[in-house]
């Protein structure tokens, strides 16, 4: 095994300049001449812009403009695309209405954006944004997504009344009727996905600049895909080529989806910073970013599963409703469909399948991908029934499931809903995590419990998802003269270790030590092409696509070297980074080759000096993580305060390239799927729509005493859809965690006769879901 190559725990390389902070972000970015930008967000969920008065702003010292909708329109700058359509199941067109990035004559949720000051400063900018007068005329509106289809609702788009952007569906209603006609049992579970608010730890930001000579953009952002906001900023919103516009990412502080979408704030300092003659720098404040970060989630799901008398089930229905905000957002429409519809059904051989998904207009920030986007709401929801089940057919819900798993001689298995499983030992798994969180000697422990008054509950959840789907992904590996490599990725770093892991692959392929291997990553004008990070995409695609260029670099590299050694090229071998004559001792060093390449005088006749090769990877199908989760929890009736004891999780993940910063992937996408399950909820207000959670005082997130020390270890399962066999491992803690812990509180307060509880499952909740069951039993 090589000393840097897959396999090996190296730590992250680019740790050292992160913890000495010598990070370069957003905010440590100043251009010259640099002015500050300031947005005017809306205090109404609905409302119409009777007038907007800009005098006193304007004539406040420093500020050199206020810009707003009617700016936008007359400058002809276009609206922000949704990119992601589907059809509705009567095969006509969804609902997709325009977004741009200033509100012109109407607002649909708190926060929308009706002006935008340039200043000298940041301070100078808020403080004129303050001085705009807006005429508003307010207007009822509807946050709940079941309510708003609801007949009488207020219409977020007056031209989509109903609210109903898309009525989608997937799988065969009619098989599913058969089957469920001649059950022996049926069950019905109603629950809800809470929404949440992704709350990086460093928020976005923007910097626009202009450049009047060569009348092109340069836009700075912490982004997940630099070359996905050129394309659209330049097909959809200034209508250029895609190389009039620059897009750069630094270092970026979190993303977990949300930072991969084109937002107003992009927009507007590009065509500030035409407007002023200046660069215009936009940074947020945490409680903008509640405003107007994507959020995630909030789906409502009826589920009916239909069983034999063997309790193996027989078909599958699912009713979907998705709130999807006030304006579509890039991805939003596909995240409850073609992203996480599909997922119904889960690791389970289920005959007949049908999933119904209502996509709706609400008077909220638009929702779209976090972490896991639409998997962890469909895992949550199978994971929930399954448990539900079982205990209302009196079967142990490890039992229902191991009678109910795709078997791993099923392999390669193809879904109702039509994923390709490729290959997975789903019991394995089960039995492992189950074994290791000690199952047997569970029951001791409740008793133990009991007899201190608490309520002790054991909860797992086996889960898959789809990760690293198409389409491609792009590489290129650059030797310079002196025989040190620099990869140029077409993937974004948002604190996953792209860095370190790429620079593994590399080593392993090519057989160089780490400090001989830069990473570059979010540069559209020194990177060629790439699609960002999202769907844990990175290792299974783009490292596919870093391993095909060393491929090609390796093959040239044996041209080079045949001549330096004076053998044929077909007698050279390629091993620890060195060309060898194959049965001697002769060799040359990749490096020296790299040398070699720049000199034509050592190179064979024909063949082009350099030595840089680029790749592209396009899966044929996604990868299929998957794993279980167990969790055992200790409840205090008098408070409703859940303990975390113990946390278990075994996980297939195909071929492991680095086990550290897979511990720490895991390790994040747990606590984000614990806070949802335990602590995290947005909650608008009914009646005014105003957003209550928005801000880190009312809106509750993991603390480092929420969790124990979470045990992990996995099973390996090759991939067999991209040649590293690695499967994306970015989502799987948050889609595993939130059944896990629900199915544990549920078993804890099952013998109050609690079948089931919405997350998040706060003190509060949870002491009068007991003080309510106590009464029931007492009464």
């Amino acid at each position: 095994m090589k000393q840097f190559g897959i396999g090996q725990p190296v730590r992250r390389v680019e740790d050292r300049r992160f913890l000495t902070g010598r990070g370069h972000y957003l905010d440590d970015i100043a251009r010259p001449r640099q002015a500050q930008a300031a947005m005017l967000r809306s205090p109404h969920a609905h409302a119409r812009i009777r007038a907007v008065d800009t005098a006193e702003a304007l004539a406040m010292p420093g500020v050199l403009a206020v810009l707003t909708g009617a700016d936008l329109a007359r400058d002809g700058i276009g609206t922000i695309p949704c990119v992601s359509a589907v059809t509705n199941r009567d095969g006509s067109p969804m609902a997709s209405p325009p977004r741009p990035a200033i509100a012109r004559d109407r607002v649909r949720h708190v926060g929308d954006t009706v002006a935008m000051v340039v200043a000298e400063t940041a301070a100078i900018a808020r403080d004129a944004a303050e001085l705009i007068a807006i005429d508003y005329q307010p207007l009822p509106a509807v946050v709940d997504a079941a309510r708003a289809v609801e007949p009488g609702r207020p219409a977020v788009w007056d031209q989509h009344p109903g609210n109903l952007c898309f009525d989608w569906e997937a799988g065969d209603s009619a098989a599913v009727e058969r089957a469920a006609a001649g059950a022996r049992h049926r069950v019905s579970l109603t629950l809800v996905n809470n929404r949440v608010v992704a709350n990086s730890m460093e928020p976005r930001g923007a910097i626009g600049e202009y450049d009047a000579g060569e009348d092109s953009y340069a836009l700075w952002s912490s982004t997940q895909g630099s070359h996905f906001l050129r394309n659209l900023l330049a097909e959809h919103v200034f209508q250029l080529p895609e190389n009039r516009i620059r897009v750069v990412t630094p270092d970026v502080g979190g993303g977990f989806g949300m930072k991969l979408f084109l937002y107003p704030e992009h927009v507007l300092v590009l065509w500030a910073a035409k407007r002023v003659g200046r660069p215009v720098k936009w940074v947020p404040d945490r409680s903008d970013a509640f405003l107007t970060d994507t959020q995630g989630r909030d789906n409502l799901v009826r589920l009916d599963l239909a069983l034999d008398d063997q309790l193996r089930f027989l078909a599958l229905s699912v009713e979907l409703t998705a709130n999807l905000g006030a304006y579509l957002s890039n991805f939003a429409p596909e995240i409850p469909t073609a992203s996480g519809a599909v997922m119904y059904g889960g690791v389970y051989a289920i005959p007949a399948i049908h999933v119904a998904v209502k996509g709706v207009f609400t008077n909220t920030v638009p929702v779209d991908a976090y972490r896991g986007a639409g998997r962890p709401e469909a895992a949550y929801a199978m994971e929930r029934l399954i448990d539900f089940a079982a205990r209302r057919l009196g079967v142990a819900p490890d039992e229902l499931r191991r009678r109910n798993f795709i078997k791993p001689e099923a392999m390669p298995y193809t879904t109702q809903l039509g994923l390709p499983f490729d290959g997975g030992d789903f019991g394995r798994n089960l039995a492992d995590a189950l074994a290791a969180a000690d199952i047997a000697g569970f029951p001791a422990r409740r008793a133990e419990s009991r007899a201190r008054g608490r309520y002790r509950g054991l909860g797992h959840a086996v889960y898959i998802e789809q990760s690293g789907f198409p389409p491609d992904e792009f590489a290129e590996l650059r030797f310079d003269p002196s025989g040190t490599l620099t990869l140029l990725m077409g993937t974004q770093s948002s604190g996953q270790g792209h860095q370190t892991a790429y620079a593994q692959l590399a080593s392993e392929k090519l057989g160089l030590p780490l400090d001989k291997i830069r990473v570059l990553q979010g540069d559209t004008d020194a990177i060629g092409f790439g699609r960002g990070t999202g769907g844990s995409r990175s290792l299974p695609v783009g490292g596919a696509a870093l391993a095909h260029a060393a491929d090609k670099l390796i093959a040239k590299g044996k041209k080079i070297s045949a001549h330096m050694l004076e053998a044929a090229e077909a007698d050279i071998a390629f091993e620890d980074g060195a060309f060898t004559i194959a049965g001697t001792d002769r060799n040359v060093t990749i490096e020296a080759v790299a040398r070699a390449a720049f000199n034509p005088g050592q190179l064979p006749p024909g063949l082009e000096p350099g030595f840089a090769e680029s790749g592209h990877f396009t899966p044929p199908a996604p990868t299929f993580p998957n794993g279980c989760h167990v969790c055992e929890v200790e409840i205090d009736p008098d408070t409703g305060h859940i303990e975390i004891l113990r946390y278990v999780v075994v996980d297939d993940f195909g071929v492991v390239i680095n086990p550290l910063l897979l511990r720490g992937q895991v390790h994040g996408g747990i606590a984000q799927g614990v806070g949802q399950a335990m602590l995290e909820r947005t909650v608008y207000d009914e009646d005014s729509g105003q957003l209550l959670t928005g801000n880190l005082t009312d809106y509750a997130i993991p603390h480092a005493d929420t969790l124990p020390a979470l045990e992990f270890s996995y099973n390996v399962v090759p991939c067999r859809t991209n040649p590293l066999g690695v499967k994306g491992a970015g989502e799987a803690g948050a889609i595993g965690a939130p059944p896990a812990l629900v199915n544990a509180v549920v078993d804890a307060l099952g013998e109050l006769g609690i079948e089931h509880l919405d997350m998040p499952l706060t003190p509060e909740r949870l002491w009068r879901a007991i003080h309510d069951a106590t009464m029931r039993q007492a009464a």
